[in-house]
């Protein structure tokens, strides 16, 4: 069937996977629409001729995700509603080979490294002076700030390596650049992410130089918050504790995935840490900053974990009360280091304990949100929905974290905008209010 094409050579932008995808997903949309082509992100409107598909291939689900997508626009080019079909990110590095003999619909694969390829097969030209400018598809009060790619980290688990390659640090002048350009066009927020963003400097310098890069940023008149996320426990720089003690604009927020607690399954994990020293980190943390917010995912189902183990889990997070957790089930990757190992947890039993994990954060985060009753907070709102305005609060991230609902009834406030709310009444993950004149 001949392909009926409504607006000749208008590119949409798929985006699956994490924030760091996002990121590169907006500089590829800077990049075309400097090259005055007509390009979108996420637009559902069906007169696009051109797909792009920033895929996501860190684990099983997220690797079906976009192989169900790719298959979707696959079968739209066969019945002629979009004339070309390419595919970029971390599952088209993972799997190129294998990809384009089982997917012949898709005209040109794509790695994570091969962006000038990729502009060039689109009738672009990379353009070097754009560094440090992009836009955002987030709404334009927040955006992420990734600092550098890759990761050095061996854990067990994790294909990152294989699709990222080694970390490699952002020079610091070209993060200040990029993090102006977003503050002068109207960002409040900025959210830094890496792999690590700890590690952040330590292939530049041989020194981990994340407090000092906050403290630049913090310099930025217009950034009014300024978030870290993805902060790997083993090694923690506790100079950032200072940073963030000592200046406003640093959200009091650490994202710190630990992904257990049992030695055992450290040492199975390869993190490169102990039990005693997270449980150290966290106290001189909490000692530091005693109101900070703490988020940390954990992975269940891990080669080798015992109910000792998972049972060991459950008490740390119990004592610990967490801000926020996320719990993630052990997906089984080829090329891993634990792919060598035998996967002898059923999926049944990584689901149940991850529900039961879940479970008892749940009634942590509802205890913690009952004590904010009748305390007022800072508020950024970031959309409306239905009869509320939706916001947040320093002590929670965009789409992960607690969410503030404001009615809109007797209630005015202007999305973007911060706003004082005294909270009247909260649930298991969401807190209510109205604004304080």
């Amino acid at each position: 069937m001949k392909t009926k094409t409504i607006f000749k050579n208008k590119i949409n932008i798929i985006t699956l996977g994490c924030s760091k995808n996002v990121v590169d997903s907006e500089v590829l949309l800077s990049q075309l629409r400097a090259n005055k082509i007509n390009a979108s992100h996420e637009n559902h409107d069906n007169n696009n001729n051109i797909i792009v598909i920033n895929t996501c291939g860190f684990i099983e689900s997220a690797k079906q995700e976009s192989i169900n997508t790719i298959l979707h626009y696959s079968k739209l080019k066969k019945k002629g509603d979009i004339e070309k079909l390419y595919v970029t990110g971390c599952l088209s590095q993972r799997y190129k080979d294998e990809l384009t003999k089982e997917i012949p619909e898709v005209d040109s694969w794509f790695g994570t490294f091969e962006l000038p390829s990729l502009l060039n097969k689109l009738g672009a030209d990379y353009k070097h002076e754009l560094l440090g400018e992009r836009f955002i598809s987030t709404p334009s009060h927040f955006a992420y700030l990734k600092i550098a790619e890759g990761c050095n980290h061996p854990c067990s688990f994790c294909a990152i390596p294989l699709m990222r390659g080694k970390y490699k640090s952002k020079p610091e002048d070209l993060i200040i650049k990029e993090a102006k350009h977003l503050a002068k066009n109207g960002v409040k927020e900025l959210i830094l992410i890496a792999q690590d963003t700890t590690y952040y400097g330590t292939d530049l310098t041989g020194k981990k130089q994340i407090a000092q890069l906050l403290s630049k940023l913090a310099e930025i008149e217009q950034l009014e918050w300024i978030r870290l996320h993805y902060s790997y426990p083993s090694h923690f720089p506790l100079d950032v504790l200072n940073v963030m003690k000592e200046n406003e604009k640093i959200c009091k927020y650490l994202d710190i995935p630990l992904q257990h607690i049992s030695d055992d399954m450290l040492k199975a994990m390869r993190r490169g840490i102990s039990k005693r020293a997270i449980e150290e980190l966290i106290d001189k943390i909490r000692q530091k900053i005693p109101e900070i917010t703490l988020r940390t995912t954990m992975l269940v189902g891990h080669p080798g974990e015992k109910d000792r183990d998972f049972e060991e889990l459950v008490e740390f997070v119990e004592k610990s009360k967490f801000s926020r957790l996320g719990v993630f089930t052990y997906s089984h990757e080829e090329n891993t280091h634990a792919f060598g190992l035998k996967d002898d947890v059923s999926q049944k039993l990584k689901t149940k304990r991850a529900e039961e994990l879940m479970n008892v954060q749940q009634n942590i985060s509802l205890t913690e949100n009952i004590k904010k009753e009748g305390k007022t907070f800072k508020v950024l709102f970031d959309r409306i929905d239905g009869d509320y305005f939706i916001g947040r609060t320093e002590a929670d991230s965009p789409e992960v974290d607690n969410e503030v609902l404001v009615p809109t009834k007797n209630n005015y406030a202007r999305i973007g905008d911060f706003a004082k709310v005294k909270i009247t009444k909260a649930d298991f993950f969401d807190l209510y209010g109205n604004i304080v004149k």
